[in-house]
């Protein structure tokens, strides 16, 4: 394929269009309150994901891609995805690229800065501040701009299809459905790239190796009909609280965060371990070789000492070790309304990540048996848990390792580089399974300052554009790729 390609006008046209459309873009976007639906269960009827759907469909039909065809799909019962098929450049650009994203947004949360909120949008210095500008609204646009970039430099893509789903956040329940009604329009990529995932630093791309499984679910402990006096029960009748204690040391080593169940367990493989010491290696030199100042990445109160002897075991157990994690109760007034009296339950919501590797239908019914079985004091105890598997890469084939280097020097100005992640994004497990011999890329601006679910979550601004530069060359490399395989 004969090629006029140049790519430092793809990188600045990515640069320029990005900062005076997508920003602009992602300002309205923002002030959309469209939590998803584990968080607004009254989605349909408040009516704010079909406005934020609307809204990015709309955006993208203005982008006046030549050949492309916008819709948003809706199936009864589902959240709205927006899709977003984009012919390729030229007959001789075959292959297809799936670039993933998502719409929808996790909830306010409290705690943020003065001057700032989730669904109030504000620019300060390098960042842009709000709910779902990070997570993940910023992916399907930088990738309308990506393609336009190529085009505008003179290179070639194959077919490009942008889907962004309505309920990731949720853990994905309804995309499943949306695929297998989009199976035979999508066919079968030979590229699957998602714009979700993290970036331990600023300084160079990063491709995701892995990510964790997830079971989340509510623990409930009943202890009485109604709460009572603790002077009067309190030492006869047993805590719920102190019994779900007891319930979450069925799972965890309370000392270390271990967890103690093999079905809750796997180890790294080599390359992942290979993988976490390179990225160590990355990580000390980003931080002027003082590995302690190289996790400032988590907002750690002062003198905190966070688990792992260094930075390669650090990022091993954040990708390759299970964790539990409280993230909601109830039962539990608030401090200054609480009276000296025995509740009658406690009910904790629990994140549990599970290893890349493990089998999230097993894991799940595990943690269900030992936190139901042979309750203490015969206390009353449910839960209730959904679970959603992880993903670990396949080696990346020669030419797409060349292509993320080449890409990341050509904006970020050092190469790639690759890490395990900890969060889940389920859709990478199931395409991998749908598409096994797709190449699967996951990256994202998720990095330093972030705070992706938190409060003050924030774009990096210049991460984000050179991401979409970076885009735009992983694409006319795919089409020079694909071109070459299919002469030979």
């Amino acid at each position: 394929m004969t090629t006029g390609f140049r790519p430092q006008d793809a990188v600045d046209h990515a640069r320029t269009v990005w900062r005076s459309d997508v920003l602009a873009f992602l300002m309205e976007f923002a002030r959309i309150p469209n939590l998803s639906p584990a968080f607004d269960p009254q989605w349909e009827h408040a009516g704010h994901m079909d406005a934020a759907a609307e809204l990015v469909a709309k955006w993208a039909e203005d982008r006046h891609i030549d050949g492309a065809a916008v819709e948003v799909v809706r199936l009864a019962g589902l959240t709205p995805a927006v899709l977003v098929d984009v012919p390729a450049s030229d007959p001789a650009a075959t292959g297809t690229v799936l670039v993933y994203g998502h719409i929808d947004k996790q909830p306010p949360f409290d705690g943020w800065s003065e001057g700032r909120g989730p669904w109030s949008p504000v620019v300060e210095g390098e960042w842009l501040y709000a709910r779902g500008v990070a997570d993940d609204g910023y992916a399907l646009p930088s990738a309308l701009v990506a393609i336009e970039a190529v085009r505008a430099a003179g290179g070639h893509h194959g077919r490009i299809i942008v889907l962004a789903e309505g309920s990731e956040e949720s853990g994905s329940p309804h995309l499943p459905e949306i695929l297998a009604h989009l199976q035979d329009r999508i066919g079968v990529p030979d590229v699957v790239m998602a714009l979700d995932s993290g970036s331990p630093t600023y300084d160079r791309l990063w491709a995701t190796t892995s990510l964790r499984g997830l079971l989340v679910g509510v623990l409930t402990v009943r202890v009485l009909e109604q709460g009572i006096h603790s002077g009067k029960a309190g030492g006869a009748v047993p805590s719920s609280f102190r019994i779900a204690r007891i319930l979450l040391d069925r799972l965890e080593d309370a000392a270390t965060g271990d967890l103690l169940l093999p079905e809750l367990c796997a180890t790294p493989p080599a390359w992942a371990v290979a993988d976490a010491v390179a990225a160590a290696a990355v990580l000390g030199d980003a931080a002027d070789g003082d590995a302690d100042d190289a996790d400032a990445s988590s907002p750690a109160v002062s003198g905190l000492v966070l688990e792992g002897t260094d930075l390669a075991e650090r990022a091993l157990r954040t990708a390759w070790r299970g964790s539990v994690a409280v993230v909601g109760a109830d039962g539990l007034p608030p401090t200054v309304e609480a009276g000296s009296v025995l509740r009658p339950f406690t009910s904790l919501k629990l994140a549990i990540r599970l290893p890349p590797t493990c089998d999230a239908g097993a894991a799940s019914t595990a943690v269900a048996r030992v936190l139901t079985e042979d309750p203490p004091y015969g206390a009353e105890v449910t839960w209730d848990g959904e679970s959603a598997g992880g993903w670990a890469a396949a080696p990346l084939a020669p030419w797409l390792a060349d292509a993320l280097d080449r890409a990341s020097m050509a904006t970020f100005a050092n190469p790639s580089a690759r890490l395990g992640e900890g969060g889940a994004i389920p859709f990478m497990g199931w395409l991998a399974e749908r598409f096994p011999d797709a190449q699967m890329v996951a990256a994202g601006v998720l990095g330093p300052g972030s705070n992706a679910h938190g409060p003050d979550e924030g774009l990096h601004l210049p991460t984000a554009e050179r991401l979409t530069g970076a885009l735009a060359l992983l694409l006319d490399a795919h089409a020079h790729h694909a071109g070459s395989a299919a002469d030979e």
